[in-house]
Order: C-alpha cells, then sequence, then structure tokens
C-alpha cells in the first residue's frame, strides 16, 4: 500500500501547531498565575505593610491593664476600718486557655474549686475581653500555690498573681456604715465604666465602700510586654502607671461606735449620733452586726442562708432603712407647729383625763397612762408625755398645718447621708393618703399622727436628724459620714465643707419653749426621762424626749401590759437628745427594738453614749457615772 507523504505532512504540521497553542496558552497562563502572585505579594509587602506589621507586633507585644491600688478608710482619727492586705489568688487569661473545662478539669486536683467559684468565674468569661486576665479563686494559702507551681507546664493561661484584697479589721462594728466590696457581677457591670475597671475584680457594693466608689478605685494604669509564643511575659517595654484611690476619714469614732454599741446590748436595735454644728456623723450603729469579710470573695450559700434566716436579721440596716412610727419623739415638732400657728399658747392650761373624745363622736382615745397626768401646759405635757393633751392640739391644728412642720424638719424625706440604703419612711397627709390608698382623710388620723403613731414611719437617722434640728434651733445641717478626703501626694486631708439646709423658721421665743420643755423631760422628777437619766444628777443637762412606738394596735378596751405578751409584740422604745442642752456637742436617737418603755431602755443607752462622747472631749469630770 502506497502512503501520501503530502497528507502525512500535512498531519504532522497540524499536530506541531496544536503543540505550539498549547504551549503558549500554558505560558500565558503561567505567566498570568505569576503576575498575579506577583500583584498579590506587592499588596501584602508594599500596601498591606502597616497591617500586617501590627498583626505580627501583637503577636509578640501585649497590652497588660495595671489596677489601681483601692483607697484606705479611717476612722476620724486615723483608725484603719478598711485596708489592703496582699494574697494569692488563680487568675486564668481565657486566650492562652484553650479549653476552659479541660483547663478546670486539671485544676480541680490541685486546688479546691467550689460550684459556685466555677460559676462565677464563668460569668466573668462573659464579661472579660480575651485577653484580660479573669479571676477564679482568692485567698490562696503557699501549699495550693506550690501545686500550681509544679504543674505550670500543663496549664495554660494560668498565673498566680499577689493582689491587694480588702480587709475590714474592725468586723461587724462597722458593717453597715463602710459596707463591703464583692466580686464584679452583671449588674456591677452595666453601672460601671468598665474601661477602668480593667483587671479589677472588685467594686464597692454596700455602705460607703458604694456611694465612694469612684473616689476609691482610682484610674487603671496599663503596661506594654513583650512575650514568647506561650504568652509568658519576657520584658516589659512601657508602664503607664495607674493613679491610686484616695483615702476616706469618715466622721465616725471608733471608740464611740463600740461604746454605743456595748450600750445597745443586749437588744436589737439602733443609734444615730451626729455633731449639731457640722453634721457629722460621730457613730450610726445597726445591732445585730455581721462580718463583712467573707462578702469580699464570696461567701457560701450556707453562710449567707444562715444571715438571711437569722430572726434577728443581722443583714438589715436599722439605722438607715429601719421604719419605725416617731412615737412621743414627734410630740416637739407638733409643740413647735401649735406654737407657730397660734393655735395654743405655752402657758395655756388643759385637763388631760386618761382619754379624749372628739366632738360628736364615741371613741375613746386613750392616754398611755390610764389615769390621765391632771391638768398640764405644753411644758409639763412634754415632760409627762400626755397623749390627750397632743390628741387635742393635733385637733385643732388639723393634718393640713401639721404636714408642712413635718416637712421642714425632713420628716417623710432621705436626709441625704452618703452611704447606701437610706429609706424616706412616710409623712402623712390628706394628699399622700388619697395618692397612697385613693380614700379621703379622717380626723381620728389627725390624733393618733399627733402622737407619732398611725401612718407616719421615721428612721433612727431621721430622729437623730430631728435633735439635731433641735438642738440647732432649727438650722438643718446634712448629716454626713464622709470627714475628709487625701490623695496620694502627701498632701494633708481635706476637711469636707459643712452643708447647712433650708432652717424650720420659728421664732426665738417658740425654740426657747420648746427647749425648756425638753430639757424637762429629762430633769424635771415629773420627766418621763427622770427616773433613768435626771435622778443620777449629771453635770451637764440634756434635753430630751423619750417615745414608744406600737408594734400592733390595741382595741378600745384592751389594756397595753408587757408582762402577758411575747416580747416580739412589746412596743419599741425611742429616745432623741441633745447635750449639753446649753451648749449642745452631739445629738442623738436611740431606737430599741420591743424595748418596750423609751424612759426605761433607750434614754439610759443615750446617756451612755452622750457621757462617753462629752469625757473623750474632754467636756465632761464625772463621765461614766450613769447607771
Amino acid at each position: 500500500m502506497l502512503i501520501d507523504r503530502d497528507d502525512s505532512y500535512d498531519e504532522g504540521s497540524r499536530d506541531q501547531r496544536r503543540f505550539s497553542v498549547r504551549v503558549l496558552v500554558a505560558v500565558v497562563v503561567l505567566l498570568g498565575l505569576v503576575l498575579m502572585i506577583g500583584v498579590r505579594m506587592f499588596n501584602l509587602q508594599v500596601g498591606a505593610h502597616a497591617h500586617f506589621t501590627t498583626l505580627s507586633e501583637n503577636n509578640r507585644l501585649r497590652i497588660e491593664p495595671i489596677p489601681p491600688t483601692r483607697g484606705l478608710i479611717y476612722d476620724r482619727n486615723g483608725v484603719l476600718l478598711a485596708e489592703n492586705r496582699p494574697a494569692y489568688q488563680l487568675e486564668v487569661t481565657v486566650e492562652q486557655a484553650g479549653d476552659l473545662d479541660l483547663l478546670l478539669k486539671r485544676l480541680t486536683p490541685l486546688v479546691e474549686l467550689t460550684p459556685v467559684e466555677i460559676e462565677r468565674f464563668r460569668t466573668s468569661v462573659r464579661q472579660r475581653r480575651p485577653f484580660q486576665p479573669v479571676l477564679l479563686k482568692a485567698g490562696l494559702d503557699d501549699e495550693a500555690v506550690a501545686r500550681i507551681a509544679v504543674a505550670r507546664h500543663e496549664l495554660p493561661g494560668v498565673e498566680i498573681e499577689a493582689r491587694p484584697v480588702r480587709h475590714y479589721p474592725q468586723g461587724a462594728d462597722f458593717a453597715h456604715a463602710v459596707g463591703y466590696v464583692g466580686r464584679i457581677n452583671d449588674r456591677d457591670v452595666q453601672r460601671l465604666d468598665m474601661r477602668n475597671y480593667a483587671g479589677s475584680s472588685h467594686t464597692g457594693k454596700t455602705g460607703v465602700e458604694r456611694y465612694y466608689e469612684d473616689v476609691l478605685h482610682g484610674i487603671t494604669g496599663h503596661k506594654q510586654v513583650e512575650v514568647n509564643a506561650q504568652g509568658r511575659v519576657i520584658r516589659e517595654l512601657s508602664v503607664t502607671p495607674p493613679v491610686p484611690g484616695q483615702d476616706l476619714f469618715l466622721s465616725i469614732d471608733v471608740e464611740l461606735q463600740r461604746a454605743a454599741r456595748d450600750a445597745l446590748a443586749p437588744h436589737d436595735g439602733a443609734l444615730v449620733a451626729i455633731d449639731p454644728a457640722t453634721g457629722e456623723v460621730l457613730a450610726l450603729v445597726s445591732k445585730p452586726g455581721f462580718d463583712p469579710n467573707p462578702f469580699v470573695n464570696g461567701i457560701s450559700h450556707r453562710d449567707f442562708a444562715a444571715l438571711q434566716s437569722d430572726p434577728h436579721k443581722p443583714l438589715f440596716n436599722r439605722a438607715l432603712s429601719g421604719q419605725y412610727p416617731p412615737g412621743s419623739t414627734l410630740k416637739p415638732v407638733v409643740a413647735l407647729a401649735g406654737l407657730e400657728e397660734q393655735v395654743t399658747t405655752a402657758e395655756r392650761r388643759m385637763f388631760a383625763a386618761g382619754y379624749y373624745q372628739l366632738p360628736g363622736h364615741e371613741r375613746r382615745y386613750r392616754d398611755w397612762r390610764r389615769s390621765g397626768h391632771g391638768w398640764v401646759d405644753m411644758s409639763r405635757a412634754m415632760a409627762v408625755s400626755s397623749d390627750v393633751y397632743f390628741y387635742d392640739l393635733g385637733y385643732k391644728l388639723g393634718i393640713d398645718r401639721m404636714a408642712p412642720m413635718f416637712e421642714a424638719f425632713g420628716i417623710g424625706e432621705r436626709v441625704g447621708i452618703d452611704a447606701t440604703g437610706e429609706r424616706p419612711g412616710i409623712r402623712p397627709s390628706r394628699e399622700w393618703k388619697r395618692a397612697a390608698q385613693n380614700q379621703p382623710w379622717f380626723p381620728g388620723e389627725t390624733l393618733i399622727t399627733a402622737i407619732g403613731q398611725g401612718y407616719m414611719l421615721t428612721t433612727p437617722l431621721q430622729i437623730a436628724d430631728i435633735a439635731s434640728t433641735l438642738a440647732n434651733r432649727g438650722q438643718r445641717v446634712q448629716p454626713r459620714l464622709l470627714r475628709a478626703v487625701r490623695e496620694h501626694n502627701g498632701a494633708p486631708p481635706v476637711i469636707q465643707p459643712v452643708r447647712q439646709l433650708e432652717p424650720v423658721a420659728a421664732s426665738d421665743e417658740h425654740w426657747e419653749v420648746i427647749h425648756q420643755a425638753l430639757i424637762d423631760a429629762v430633769h424635771a422628777r415629773h420627766g418621763t426621762a427622770w427616773g433613768s437619766i435626771g435622778s443620777t444628777a449629771p453635770s451637764y443637762r440634756i434635753a430630751g424626749k423619750t417615745g414608744t412606738s406600737q408594734v400592733f394596735s390595741l382595741a378600745p378596751d384592751q389594756e397595753y401590759d408587757e408582762s402577758r405578751l411575747d416580747r416580739r409584740l412589746w412596743d419599741h422604745a425611742l429616745f432623741l437628745a441633745y447635750a449639753p442642752a446649753d451648749d449642745p456637742q452631739i445629738a442623738v436617737g436611740v431606737l430599741v427594738e420591743h424595748g418596750g418603755s423609751g424612759g426605761r431602755v433607750a434614754a439610759p443607752i443615750a446617756r451612755k453614749v452622750i457621757d462617753f462622747h462629752l469625757a473623750s472631749s474632754g467636756l465632761l469630770a464625772d463621765a461614766g457615772n450613769a447607771p
């Protein structure tokens, strides 16, 4: 068979052309890919140089927060009330830790972790950025620190840090006034500027610690550090130091606080003492108290439940949050309203029988003394605490003329003390009842309001504030716990200014009537505080007023008899006072829960506190002679 050479040549030529085209396409594609790679490399190395340089540096450099040192809290004489003690704590940086469940499993044999601590840790992890250390356990002992250090190579992201931990050396004595700090929770995140809490795990929860959080916390610093691939710090490159919190000096006197606590024993109750000239709170006691130290790093559920279920309610701040009818301690205010409104005079006398009746009504409003007090004027009625006299005065005044005087004294309003938990009480009026109960005001309610019962509620702080206003003859001064602030620059403490409030308007003549009546209540033989204070003849005079606060209402034909009642149904005992009467240095409000008698129980407590304060101030020679 013959082969056509021309056909064979044409076919080979076509194959050669196809091969050349394929080579050319491959070269073009290859050149395109090389060009794309070149462009990409150019963009990476030139166009995005700054961005990737930053990323590279961040793999090598790290910014770490430096939490500030919390400011200290002292009493007025420089005694520590809140300090910072060094302690070891276990912290975890989440971005270095990897699997948290695995990490916690590895830590379990090394350190005791309670379910509460683990739950708090997981909550904090959600609140913090991954590069910020999160507290897992505080208060590590030396053995736990050693065990973790040995196993450190198996615990990525785990560090043991020596951090200052809040401690309250005075324990329960100042728990309600100073308060305490605790771990930051979800509610705290909502109210705090978390940018200033990077590295911080605690914040003020109650009391002064919470109220002055911004002053005590300080400003967070930071440092730039170089780290290796495992996240270990190799060296510090730059540091911006934190600004420590400022130190606070409270107006409270530790020794007076303890004297007040001891004077209250064995009763539950509250005592507030104020310097009438400055408004400085000299003592603020709520009894019983509690140890605030377990709350710092998280009190156990069992211990917290025990405090909550305690029938004496140690967590309840009676001084600021307890609301009680003021009883007869309100009578000086009602008497002043009667004088100012010209519905009575100091000299007007009336026969105070054992009960009072409204015109046209059958109900009898009884006096605390069933036989009555006979003929009384204003001074004697105040001294013997005649309910019938003040029923009559209240009826003549009416609620519409009493309520403005209550308002002038700040009753039913927060006094604005610099602590948490203060409640306003209730200032009853026609408008208040309509708004609160959608009911009209009845004449009988005016009578019981005039003796400090019924709807009216006050706090022990308000009772002390009323005493201070009476001592100043109407000039109200803002009560406060903060006396001075000190920066961490060696400067002396800066004393806080006195803040005067709107005074209670009344004539000097009327103030003198009230003043003398309060002295008679203590030093006249017929006074309700004569037996417990006046009969012991102190070297100075006290102006005061006893009071009882009803726990339950009596039927018209029912008689109050302590001996037949459970102690929990006894009246609360109250007393307000200021001394020395002619040059007041201290004003006191006392509330004894279920104490029964203001004159028999509350007045001697106030006397002991006043004696102690005047003696420590060098103003009293025979201090401590009170029975």
